[in-house]
């Protein structure tokens, strides 16, 4: 572009761009994008056929969305993934992309409130049954199929606040014998400590704003595909939706996946060491953690999984609000707050209250849910003890 032919003005907006020849670095760069930029008209004109891997718009995705997606799609052992906003936007493109009126889908009843909530609210209200239920009974998964209409059956493992893991493959056994859709939350254990697809589910989702993100600071959800079918159906439907996510954001993912696997070392190590103190505590009913024996479905993440994360949940003996408002006000480095998967640690006060269709025998129990990070173990434990001096 020869400088003198061009007003100033113009100069301003069409950039020389500078060589990047020689030049080396370990970051993805950031490519921001709305616009594409085609070589010419027809190439424009024939743009569908870029369609699903190709770059069309900027919210179908940039270099930078397409390496993290490459990047869940190998650590998951799948054949695609797509990135989404956050983890429950997940769980929610998939489920409005696979059933319609007249379907029927079954959700899991220690399930992440939310998708409960949106199954009820979101999925009846357009003609979709729901049916909740126990992850930890086969007999009550078979009699709640309804043959013809069940589409998909949702796993979380473990289960929320609760942990409970259930028989992930004997699941996805008895959905291939109805012809039924499997997908699986594997947020708790990422894809690090276990791979659901390798189970056979059809399709995991995950919050990479937990463990992949790692730092408190971005809201971003992923599902990774067993068939390209599935792949395709939910890319086309995300268009069709307008979804799309931030290549910053997903900077700010591939960067904390680098560091992952040595964040989930000192925090699974701390946190089983944490819950194996905790058992015998003042104030402490049980200790829910899925390494442990005596938690629920222990001897299926045994069989499934590879390690343990930073999360675990604490039924307490008290059920006196201010009592425990009390002992978690003594909390120096545990800060109080949601989500989890941070270099902070947290807790949060859990109840089950009206939440619970099955096992309920613990609902109006007190939880307290921890969230492991990377301080001092030392430092850390200290600080439980201070809360614990208030049982």
């Amino acid at each position: 572009m020869a400088d003198h032919v061009f007003e100033q003005s113009t100069m301003c907006v069409h950039r020389a761009g500078a060589s990047t020849e020689g030049f080396q670095s370990f970051s993805t760069p950031v490519y921001r994008a709305s616009t594409i930029v085609f070589p010419n008209a027809q190439s424009y004109r024939d743009r569908s056929l870029r369609f699903p891997d190709g770059y069309s718009y900027g919210l179908m995705g940039t270099p930078t969305t397409r390496s993290l997606e490459e990047q869940l799609t190998r650590l998951a052992g799948g054949v695609r993934s797509v990135l989404v906003p956050s983890g429950q936007a997940a769980v929610s493109a998939l489920m409005l992309t696979l059933l319609s009126q007249g379907d029927h889908v079954l959700i899991p009843d220690n399930v992440y409130p939310p998708v409960k909530q949106f199954s009820q609210e979101v999925l009846q209200r357009y003609g979709v049954a729901v049916d909740i239920y126990d992850p930890m009974n086969l007999q009550s998964l078979r009699s709640s199929i309804r043959i013809g209409r069940t589409k998909l059956i949702w796993i979380e493992a473990p289960g929320s606040t609760t942990m409970e893991v259930c028989d992930t493959r004997a699941i996805v056994s008895i959905a291939k014998e109805n012809g039924v859709l499997t997908g699986c939350d594997n947020t708790w254990a990422t894809s690090l400590f276990c791979k659901p697809i390798s189970l056979g589910v059809d399709v995991v989702a995950e919050a990479l704003t937990k463990y992949v993100g790692g730092h408190s600071d971005l809201l971003l959800g992923a599902l990774s595909f067993a068939s390209m079918d599935l792949y395709l159906q939910v890319k086309e439907q995300l268009a069709n939706l307008g979804v799309g996510v931030s290549p910053d954001d997903c900077s700010l993912a591939l960067r904390g996946i680098e560091t992952m696997s040595l964040r989930l070392a000192h925090v699974g190590s701390t946190a089983l060491a944490f819950a194996q103190r905790l058992k015998d505590r003042p104030g402490i009913a049980r200790v829910i953690h899925p390494a442990l024996p005596k938690s629920p479905g222990h001897e299926f993440w045994k069989r499934d999984f590879q390690g343990s994360t930073g999360v675990f949940s604490v039924q307490l003996q008290v059920h006196d609000t201010a009592l425990v408002d009390r002992a978690l006000g003594r909390l120096e480095l545990f800060a109080i707050g949601a989500s989890w998967g941070g270099t902070r640690s947290l807790v949060a006060p859990m109840s089950l209250d009206g939440q619970r269709s099955f096992g309920t025998s613990g609902s109006t129990s007190m939880y307290l849910r921890f969230s492991v990070g990377l301080e001092s173990p030392l430092d850390l434990w200290r600080d439980i003890e201070l809360m614990l001096s208030a049982f």
